[in-house]
């Protein structure tokens, strides 16, 4: 099962920088692992190590473009739009390249899809966009 990264036309010259193109940003669940994949930067791990989800946004598009860390945190997005994200929180930090990281969040196009998806498999999550 297959998400692909939504990739905003506007920043798309920008996500040149980080190798992102159609057909290089995309999220995929297997039986027991997801696997990302953002441009130059890969990021997998098995779906028993996904404590749980949720879905934040939209964002502003300088918070929401390439491969980027929050200063003092260990989470790290592949933001290829501005629309919105699905955060998975890990049991353990996740390798990724040098980095370990706590949270990620991605910028799919179908984020309630995902969010179905993991659900389906077990893994707890919520919509925060839809709260008061």
């Amino acid at each position: 099962m297959e998400f692909p990264i939504r990739l905003a036309p506007r920043l798309r010259p920008i996500l040149l920088f980080f190798g992102v193109r159609p057909g290089r940003a995309m999220v995929r669940l297997d039986a027991d692992r997801l696997v990302a994949r953002f441009g130059f930067v890969r990021a997998e791990t098995p779906l028993s190590n996904i404590a749980a989800w949720d879905i934040t946004g939209p964002y502003r598009w300088w918070r929401a473009v390439g491969v980027r860390r929050t200063l003092g945190t260990h989470d790290l997005s592949f933001g290829g739009s501005a629309h919105g994200g699905l955060r998975l929180r890990f049991r353990e930090p996740a390798r990724v390249g040098r980095l370990r990281v706590s949270d990620l969040y991605l910028t799919v196009d179908d984020l309630a899809g995902l969010g179905a998806a993991l659900s389906a498999r077990g893994i707890a999550g919520e919509d925060l966009r839809s709260r008061p």
